[in-house]
């Protein structure tokens, strides 16, 4: 006789009940910004956010991203120095001070770009890294390619505007995420709130730095076309949001909404962890298997940013074949994970068997399809 099977599908109860993504309304004067949660890479707020603009000094950050990379790598150390060119000295904006012909460290170079926004100190970089600025732009490019950000270019080092200059607010939050998630080791310096170098002391421009909101980074950048812009990150209560923030008239505003921003994303969103790595879902019954019943895990863990208030709607279910026939080789996709939101598309995430499982031999499967036919039983 033949076991008819079929999928069905089980309600998961999590004990915790979330609906759909808050429809609060957020207004802003800036012009193109992103804001969204780090761990999940949930996009809490965004306006115009794959629109071209001048990056401005936010473009150090990629100047840095690559200076990183040298250090990590060990190609390069902070105690090395680089050598300052002409053309770097005589660099106009804002400025680390650095002197022609002379030699400058690392370390001082990175708190010179990072906290003094220097473009002197960004063209030594590019020239001690590249042999040119030209070509240290070129090898921008090809990270910017690696990263996944498709709407970026660079022509130079330190964000001064030209016309093949550009990004996104979308990209330039990719390349902080990049910049947290690669290099911890080095990350502290964007901190840093003030830095002097011959003799000339200097606070960091980033305004979150200041106003006790969790902030560690990153970089401002300004433009007389592109206007006043902010990539910046800040954690609260293990929670690290990211938000990149351009297009305001001047620098009071792009403190206060780069802050009110922030807030709202702290306070009105959260993280909820449902299922950890590894962690059993549901048992599911086998046919003609030594063990009666198999685990489905989840390979990683899943974690919904959502909002705190929205607590009715949430819905978990796990579709499977019933009963799953033997043998089962562990690591085997067995079923589905759906997570059902309101207004949002269906989140749905392969759940694979815990363990092996082998067939019966075929005198037990003779006594196991007696066993069905006369009770039912599916071992």
């Amino acid at each position: 006789m033949l076991l008819r099977r079929h999928y069905i599908a089980i309600l998961i109860t999590l004990g915790l009940a979330i609906g759909p993504h808050s429809t609060h309304a957020l207004e802003t004067i800036s012009k193109q910004v992103i804001l969204l949660d780090s761990r999940t890479g949930t996009v809490l707020f965004e306006k115009n956010a794959d629109e071209r603009m001048a990056p401005s000094s936010m473009s150090k950050i990629m100047t840095i991203y690559r200076l990183f990379g040298a250090l990590k790598s060990g190609s390069l150390s902070l105690s090395d120095n680089f050598h300052v060119s002409e053309k770097a000295w005589r660099k106009q904006g804002s400025k680390m001070f650095v002197s022609v012909n002379s030699r400058v460290k690392i370390e001082d170079l990175i708190r010179g770009i990072i906290v003094q926004s220097g473009n002197d100190a960004s063209i030594v970089v590019a020239e001690g890294l590249s042999g040119s600025e030209g070509a240290f732009a070129q090898e921008l490019n090809e990270i910017a390619r690696r990263l996944g950000l498709n709407n970026t270019n660079f022509t130079n080092a330190s964000g001064w505007p030209e016309l093949d200059h550009y990004t996104t607010a979308r990209d330039l939050s990719k390349l902080a995420l990049a910049t947290i998630n690669n290099f911890p080791e080095y990350y502290h310096y964007y901190s840093e709130k003030t830095f002097k170098y011959n003799g000339i002391k200097q606070g960091n421009r980033n305004p979150t730095l200041y106003r006790n909101i969790g902030s560690d980074g990153l970089k401002t950048g300004h433009t007389k076309a592109a206007g006043y812009g902010l990539t910046a990150s800040a954690i609260r209560k293990d929670r690290r949001l990211v938000i990149v923030i351009n297009g305001l008239p001047n620098t009071r505003s792009r403190a206060t909404e780069s802050e009110r921003m922030l807030d709202w994303g702290f306070r009105v969103f959260d993280n909820y962890e449902l299922f950890k790595a590894g962690e059993t879902v549901i048992h599911v019954p086998v046919w003609m298997g030594e063990s009666s019943k198999v685990p489905l895990l989840i390979q990683h863990d899943l974690v919904l940013t959502l909002p705190k208030k929205a607590r009715k709607n949430l819905k978990v279910s796990v579709v499977f074949q019933q009963p799953a026939p033997a043998p089962i080789k562990k690591g085997e996709k067995l079923g589905i994970l759906k997570v059902e939101v309101p207004g949002k598309e269906n989140l749905k995430v392969p759940l694979f068997s815990g363990i092996d499982v082998h067939r019966l031999g075929m005198i037990l499967r003779l006594g196991a399809a007696i066993k069905f036919i006369l009770w039912g039983e599916t071992g």
